[in-house]
């Protein structure tokens, strides 16, 4: 988020789940915090309006979604709110990645797994896989794929 409002976009949403979490960042972001809405809710419960975004950004969530009815409910949302020929940027834990996150359990992708999850109506434009060092001295291993949403 830093990185985005110092280089002059706007219009930036943050959703989490967690209110502790957004309000680290608000403070991080100090008076810049303003410049974003802030919304703390359920993915795979929130509704966005039709093609709000150009961009959406998941970096470690969809891995939480370990039910088929939780990660459909989350396509739907991306389907419903990215404008056709919008990024999509999913990030997941990779298939090496652990099988925790926090004590609770994760679901781990490759990058043909995680880009079936989206379907036909997204098209894998790249991919990647990147080693993340956690504050805790671990090593973490992920997923990345950038779709663009056709329709």
């Amino acid at each position: 988020m830093d990185d985005l409002l110092a280089k002059g976009y706007s219009n930036l949403n943050v959703l989490d789940l967690s209110a502790a979490a957004m309000l680290a960042a608000q403070k991080r972001l100090g008076a810049q915090a303003s410049q974003v809405k802030w919304l703390e809710a359920d993915i795979t419960k929130v509704e966005f309006p039709v093609h709000a975004f150009d961009v959406w950004h998941d970096r470690a969530v969809f891995h939480f979604l370990t039910s088929p009815e939780d990660r459909n409910a989350y396509v739907q949302a991306v389907l419903r709110a990215v404008k056709p020929g919008g990024h999509v940027i999913v990030a997941t834990f990779a298939e090496d990645g652990p099988l925790q996150c926090s004590g609770l359990p994760v679901k781990r992708y490759n990058k043909d797994e995680l880009h079936a999850e989206f379907g036909e109506a997204f098209t894998l434009t790249q991919h990647g896989k990147e080693s993340h060092h956690t504050p805790f001295g671990t090593v973490q291993q992920f997923t990345y794929c950038y779709c663009r949403k056709l329709v």
